[in-house]
């Protein structure tokens, strides 16, 4: 089993910046790729970034990149979303998800592609 903790939200205003971490513990060798998704109110949830751990690709949804980089510290066990040039629209709850390497290492946008979940973290961007 993999457990996932989100942690660095917050308020800011737009323009500001914020990191998100989200600390994988547990089975943390049994899952290779991990994904930041986020969901707004009255959203679907939708794909933000991904990275495969043990070496580094990564992928964005087209509405960050630029403006948000993922990252990793494989000796802490963490994922990083550092998140730049923040808009009102990035409003909502932030999650990170782990895909177990059972389903192979490969970058994963899909949120049915991952297994197991955080329990998210709020970041609000004001106008």
């Amino acid at each position: 089993q993999v457990q996932l903790a989100e942690s660095g939200g917050g308020m800011v205003q737009a323009g500001g910046s914020l990191r998100l971490a989200c600390a994988v513990s547990g089975r943390s060798f049994s899952s290779c790729v991990v994904g930041w998704f986020r969901q707004a109110p009255g959203k679907e949830r939708e794909f933000v970034s991904t990275i495969i751990r043990n070496i580094g690709t990564r992928d964005y949804a087209d509405s960050v990149k630029g403006r948000f980089t993922i990252s990793r510290d494989n000796a802490k066990n963490t994922v990083y979303l550092e998140m730049n040039s923040l808009k009102p629209e990035d409003t909502a709850v932030y999650y990170c998800a782990a895909s177990s390497t059972l389903r192979g290492c490969v970058l994963k946008s899909r949120a049915h592609d991952y297994d197991f979940w955080g329990q998210g973290t709020q970041v609000t961007v004001s106008s």
